[in-house]
């Protein structure tokens, strides 16, 4: 159908099908040759179901009301199912947006389906589905225009035409470069269009009136932006209605185009018949079409009376008159009877000129002539008659004509569709070249008695290509009788759907409580079987074909049926010769196949024995072969069996006659090489990874997005899927014509690798759900893995190679296809046959076990899909002997993930002999900066090691590093490491024994201790002590001893007991002496800090353990050095917790305190402390005996500021003597000042200014804590607001701070819980002003803070960001 634009389309570059891509030569090497590879060769097409099973299409409806319908009779008129296609004028060219992208429709009664698709990316909204009320859309009548700015829709039904504008693609995206992966469809904003717009719609005219019977319309765009709709009169010839443009003003006008050439306009009103005169009907155009010249439109018309008029548009005159029966041999009954079911189609080439393709319908034959249009100079024009080709065919449904070739679609009378092309010009034998349609599902399903009936039904029901989601769906609301079901379901929602209606139906049957089990599985199969038959029912409706879709530009066909589109892709030459019908092949040209006419003729030969035996071989024979493959069975043995089962049966001598033909093969064998070479894709070169760098980046970025869309993924993968199982139907076929060679005689080599590669190359898992593993395969770092990326593109439940080619292999096949172009790409067209061809083959290349590089598997791996990589790799290892190292690891992983670790670290180990050998492993154990740490096989056990670490596998890490010990040799780095590995995995398990031999073992010192004070710690925690003492640690005695000393004294002894342990460290080993000073270190810090009756137990018994290990040694010997002050604890590892060292003491006497007491005791002893300020507060309270008697202790300690006068009272130097000592008795954290501080408070003993200036200067916070403790609310308010002050900068010196609030200042902090405290105690009395005034005060100054705090960290921020 042709479809007009505003401008004449591109030449469509010519149709060639190459057998290889051109790019890079796959195949094996060696002698023999290959087939010829004939890059013009015409060559059979495989049809691809373009359906994915994704939830059904989600169509938008809208309705269309035209005023002037409403009393029309609804459904008055039954018109046929139709449906065509639209192609962009540049979806060819390479960086177009319109590339690879195209509209097609159907329609059905009232309703119009319009879907917009792209191979590129995935469109969204690009569904709409529009009822036409009171109407019947003219099958066929859709007409699709583009302008720069617009695509537009013009639409015919039997009682009106509509204009719909919708936006053009390139106005669309604010750039021509298209990077993402979804993008908007043209449909978008449909709902936007007002439908009820006069301007875009208009009632056909009862007069002159459409013609009742004809279906035929046709419709175009004008160079000024007119629409126009031609359709047949009710009385004879064609009549064209115009709308003017729409963005003009204007008024709609009717020309009647007439027999006689007279043209009648009608401005206003219609003239009625009588006027006319009686025209006979014999001129009603059956199928009318237009071809756009300049500022006119010729308008063909193929008529009832069997002939072709062309009628001028601008000139209203009619300017040919062709008779087709003259080009018909037998035309005498033909011109007795009006004409039905003629067809007519344009061709324009701007290098050959139009075409016109006629099609003759007449009983039992047709007839296509094809014709060139010829213009003299006086515009006088003809037809140049090219071609007449007959078929046999009796109802043809569609045909499309381009410049050389003509494919026709037909149905024939078993309801089954046949699509054919032809080259009409050089074609003399008249041999159309036939296209393998995609069969129906089986129609009965076998089941053993071994095998499940629902698990059956279910994987033949949900088999990649086997059923639509839309038969499915309707099959299962119809099962389910009318129940409301939610049928919007992915494909394994669908699946659980499928079995709870046929499961619920079942047991809904079932009235007895008890039957058998044979019984239960007869009625099982009985359910599923009513299901299944239902599902072929809708599954043959929405595979009838409606309509051929071809784009002239790219070459690409495409067949539009009922519920889906499907696309032709060419087979290649083995699949041609193998899948050809057998008359075909007896007029197949054999220099097509070979130079050599002899080699060819075996070929040829040898194909008709393989076919004769495909044929003869039945469902049983085909599994048998299927299952050794399967179960890694010899296939020999299994093709021995079938050939015998072939001869058992043979009852019509077919096995004879195969015979015979292989009498007629010169060189068997060679024939054979030849086919399996020529099937064979393996290559020596790996194919380059990622797109060429030297490439702009707008052109890399347009390419990345080349058929990457989820339609042209399934496509890509079901090519594949076809060849690998046409190839595994080959090799089947000629591992059983080996065994019949070598019954004869003859001697062939063994078939049995190809058919593997075959059989794994038409692998069609389904895709699991993705598991939670990634967090390994993060251990493993494969950054720059093309096969492990982020962002996934999986829009609906694929298949494994579908999964490999969207994230993988895609982008690889597309950078190497344009890697090197024959010509610059802005001047590259696509070819659909050229292309598909190429990345198929390369697909096939990437997916081939025996070429380098295994991006499959890593796929696989960096997808989690373990069952299906573990399943490949299994049945890749009797026979493929490349990327060993790399399966071996993956099957590895495979077994970490099911729980088969000794299986797993095997694999491992296997794997580490092929590093440094496989592109895979060498990846594996790059480190990211590029230096070299240590051996390559060394790099892979730390890798694996981390991996089993993560995991949580320690027997299995302890078991690997135990084996990479060897592998490390003198290298003492690695062999810390690996043992440092050991213990830790050991202790973790506790084994302990263990790991203190791996410790010993340890070769560097600084580890060795690392690990040795982990072993103490951990051996401690878990109270195994025992093991902790008795180990003899040779060389490492002071180090243990050190460590459980250090951490006896950096922890509290309320916590842990490490004294003990040490005390039993060297009874043990009789180090009594030892022993003892640990015991009495022990005993000196109880008193110190557990001061309670069970500290002072446990001092004592600490005691009495010193004294009785001091009497087990010799008395000279029996001594200990008593620890000074500060001895134990001035040194790292002093515990934070108890900060009161030194010796236990006598409590000062009434009489006086002294310096040296002081020096003795401050270190530990808060009572002298307190006996001391209680003086002074005796002092200040006291009389006159009380001052004098203090005079002498305050001489006796020798302070020589001390004024004894009557200005300076006895008072007045006590405080000043604690003031003294306060500042030279300085400890962590100032506990004397709040010893002191927090004692006069609780006597009510106002703190003296020098007090308070000297602990704000320390720790204002502690200090207001105290004020709260002894509500003193108001010196709080004041502290706080002082606080706040010096904070900011004011009096700072005063708080101890060095450096105020800054942006380039340390931070600052405020006690803020304490704050909060004052504010809620400040706030319990409300009734109380002055509260009131001293929470607004805080309040207040915090206020200011706070903006303060703001604005130094936005200066702070500002100057980060420099």
């Amino acid at each position: 159908m042709l479809h007009p634009s505003a401008a004449p389309p591109a030449p469509p570059p010519e149709v060639t099908v190459a057998a290889r891509p051109c790019l890079c030569p796959v195949g094996h090497r060696g002698d023999g040759g290959k087939m010829a590879a004939a890059g013009a060769l015409e060559r059979s097409f495989v049809e691809l179901s373009g359906a994915e099973r994704e939830r059904p299409r989600h169509f938008r409806e809208f309705t269309v009301c035209s005023i002037g319908t409403a009393n029309a009779v609804a459904g008055a008129v039954k018109y046929s199912e139709s449906a065509g296609g639209f192609y962009y004028v540049e979806s060819g060219k390479l960086f177009s947006v319109t590339r690879n992208r195209f509209i097609h429709w159907k329609t059905s009664g009232d309703t119009l389906e319009l879907m917009e698709e792209s191979l590129d990316i995935n469109l969204l909204n690009n569904a709409v589905r529009l009822k036409f009320q009171n109407c019947s859309v003219l099958p066929g009548g859709v007409y699709v225009s583009e302008t720069q700015n617009h695509v537009i829709i013009l639409m015919l039904t039997n009682q009106t035409v509509h204009r719909l504008l919708l936006p053009h693609p390139s106005r669309m995206y604010r750039s021509e470069l298209v990077v993402e992966s979804q993008m908007q469809s043209i449909f978008t904003d449909i709902g936007k269009v007002d439908f009820t717009d006069p301007c875009n719609y208009q009632l056909i005219p009862a007069v002159p009136g459409i013609s009742p019977n004809s279906t035929a319309s046709t419709a175009w765009l004008s160079s000024d932006g007119e629409a126009l709709f031609a359709l047949p009169c009710a009385s004879g010839g064609i009549f064209v209605l115009k709308l003017p443009p729409y963005d003009i003003p204007g008024m709609v006008s009717v020309v009647e185009l007439k027999q006689s050439s007279v043209m009648q306009r009608l401005l206003t009103g219609w003239m009625p018949t009588a006027i006319r005169g009686d025209q006979s009907p014999s001129d009603r155009p059956l199928s009318l079409a237009v071809h756009c010249v300049e500022h006119d439109a010729f308008i063909f018309a193929l008529c009832q009376d069997h002939k072709l008029r062309m009628w001028s548009y601008k000139e209203q005159m009619c300017l040919m008159v062709a008779d087709m029966l003259e080009y018909v041999p037998v035309k005498k009954d033909l011109r007795l009877t009006a004409g039905t079911g003629h067809k007519l189609r344009l061709a324009y080439s701007p290098a050959m000129g139009l075409y016109i393709g006629i099609y003759m319908h007449a009983p039992k034959q047709g007839q296509f002539c094809v014709f060139q249009l010829v213009s003299t100079e006086s515009n006088r024009y003809s037809l140049d008659h090219i071609s007449s080709l007959f078929t046999s065919q009796e109802t043809l449904i569609d045909f499309a004509l381009t410049s050389t070739d003509i494919w026709a679609l037909w149905h024939d009378a078993e309801n089954q569709t046949i699509v054919k092309y032809i080259n009409f010009e050089h074609n003399v034998a008249g041999q159309w070249n036939p296209v393998f349609m995609q069969p129906l599902p089986e129609e009965e399903i076998v089941i053993r008695d071994d095998q499940d009936p629902r698990e059956m039904y279910l994987q033949s029901l949900f088999t990649p290509g086997q059923f639509t989601n839309e038969a499915l769906c309707k099959a299962l609301q119809i099962f389910c009788r009318g129940t409301e079901r939610n049928l919007d379901l992915s494909w394994s929602e669908l699946k659980k759907e499928v079995t709870l209606a046929v499961e619920n139906e079942l047991q809904g049957s079932v009235t007895e409580y008890e039957f058998s089990q044979e019984e239960f599985r007869n009625l099982q199969q009985e359910f599923w079987c009513k299901f299944y038959a239902c599902c072929l029912q809708y599954q043959e409706a929405v595979s009838h074909p409606l309509a051929l879709h071809l784009n002239p530009h790219t070459n690409m066909v495409c067949l539009l049926k009922k519920g889906y589109l499907s696309f032709l892709i060419p087979s290649s030459l083995v699949d041609h010769l193998y899948l050809l019908p057998y008359e075909n092949l007896l007029t197949e040209d054999e220099t097509t196949i070979s130079d050599d006419v002899d080699i060819a003729r075996d070929v040829i030969c040898l194909i008709k024995c393989l076919r004769q035996i495909g044929e003869s071989v039945t469902m049983d024979m085909s599994v048998i072969m299927e299952m050794s493959c399967y179960n890694l069975q010899s296939l020999e043995k299994a093709a021995e069996q079938i050939l015998e089962d072939l001869i058992t049966i043979d009852v019509e001598n077919g096995m004879e006659d195969i015979c015979s033909k292989l009498q007629e093969i010169r060189n068997p064998i060679h024939a054979i090489g030849l086919l399996i070479r020529e099937m064979d894709y393996e290559t020596e070169v790996e194919m380059e990874k990622g797109f060429n760098p030297a490439q702009p980046l707008n052109i890399r970025m347009n390419l990345s997005q080349l058929y990457g869309s989820s339609t042209a993924g399934y496509i890509v993968c079901r090519g594949v899927h076809k060849i690998a199982s046409t190839r595994f139907l080959i090799c089947r076929d000629l591992l059983i014509l080996q065994q019949l060679l070598m019954r004869l005689g003859d001697a062939v080599s063994t078939l049995k690798q190809f058919s593997c590669r075959s059989f794994l190359s038409s692998w069609d898992y389904k895709c699991v759900p993705l598991e939670s593993n990634l967090q390994h395969l993060s251990v493993l770092e494969l950054t720059d893995s093309g096969a492990l990326m982020a962002n996934r593109f999986v829009s609906s439940p694929q298949t494994i190679v579908e999964l490999f080619f969207q994230e993988v292999a895609r982008k690889h096949i597309i950078s190497h296809l344009f890697s090197q172009p024959k010509a610059p790409l802005s001047q590259t067209g696509l070819n659909w046959p050229e292309t598909i061809t190429a990345i198929t083959s390369y697909l096939l290349q990437l997916l081939w076990p025996n070429n380098p590089g295994c991006l499959f598997l890593e796929c696989l791996m960096g997808n989690c899909q373990y069952v299906q990589l573990q399943d490949y790799i299994q049945r890749l290892h009797p026979w493929c002997q490349v990327n060993v190292g790399s399966c071996r690891f993956m099957l590895g992983r495979c077994y970490l993930v099911t729980g088969e670790g000794q299986k797993a670290l095997e694999c491992f180990c296997q794997a580490a002999s092929e590093v440094g050998k496989e592109e895979f492993l060498d990846r594996l154990i790059r480190s990211e900066d590029g230096e070299i740490v240590s051996t390559p096989r060394l790099q892979y056990y730390d890798k694996v090691l981390r991996l089993l670490d993560v995991i949580g596998l320690p027997e299995l890490v302890i078991q690997l590093a135990t084996s990479a010990i060897t592998e490390a040799g003198d290298d003492w780095k690695s062999q810390a490491t690996l043992r440092t590995c050991i213990f830790k995995h050991h202790l973790d398990l506790g084994h302990n024994s263990q790991a203190y031999e791996a410790l010993t073992q340890i070769p560097d010192s600084s580890r060795q201790l690392d690990c040795l004070r982990q072993l103490v710690v951990v051996l401690c925690e878990r109270s195994q002590l025992q093991d902790l003492v008795e180990f003899p640690y040779v060389n490492l005695h002071n180090e243990v001893v050190g460590i459980i000393e250090s951490r006896a004294r950096a922890v509290d002894l309320m916590t842990h007991n490490y004294y003990e342990l040490l005390y039993a460290f060297h009874v043990y080993r009789h180090n009594y002496r030892k022993a003892g000073t640990v015991m009495f270190e022990y005993g000196m810090r109880l008193g110190r800090e557990v001061r309670t009756l069970w500290g002072l137990e446990k001092q004592g018994n600490c005691y009495l353990a010193a004294l009785n290990c001091l009497r087990l040694i010799r008395p000279e010997y029996a001594w200990i050095v008593q620890p000074a002050s500060g001895a134990v604890y001035d040194r790292p590892g002093a515990s934070p917790k108890r900060n009161h060292d030194g010796e236990c003491t006598a409590a000062p006497s009434e009489s006086g305190v002294s310096h040296w007491f002081f020096w003795y005791v401050s270190a530990f002893s808060f009572q002298v402390w307190n006996h001391f300020h209680f003086r002074c507060i005796k002092l200040q309270f006291g009389g006159e005996a009380a001052q004098a008697e203090a005079w002498a202790w305050l001489a006796a300690n020798q302070l020589s500021s001390v004024i004894t006068t009557k200005e300076s009272s006895a008072t007045d130097e006590a405080w000043r003597l604690l003031s003294t000592y306060l500042e030279r008795y300085k400890v962590q954290n100032n506990l004397y000042h709040h010893c002191v501080i927090n004692k006069l408070l609780s006597h009510g003993v106002p703190l003296p200014n020098w007090l308070i200036n000297s602990y704000k200067k320390v720790d204002a916070a502690e200090l207001l804590r105290l004020y709260l403790n002894y509500d003193l609310l108001e010196e709080a308010v004041d502290l706080v607001s002082e606080y706040v002050d010096a904070v900011l900068g004011k009096g700072h010196q005063y708080f101890g701070i060095e450096f105020p609030l800054s942006a380039t200042a340390p931070m600052v902090w405020l006690p803020y819980s304490s704050i909060d405290q004052l504010l809620q105690a400040l706030g319990e009395n409300s009734a109380n002003s002055h509260n009131i005034a001293l929470s607004q005060k805080i309040l207040d100054k915090l206020e200011d803070y706070q903006q303060k705090v703001d604005k130094a960290t936005r200066d702070l921020l500002y100057r980060r960001t420099l």
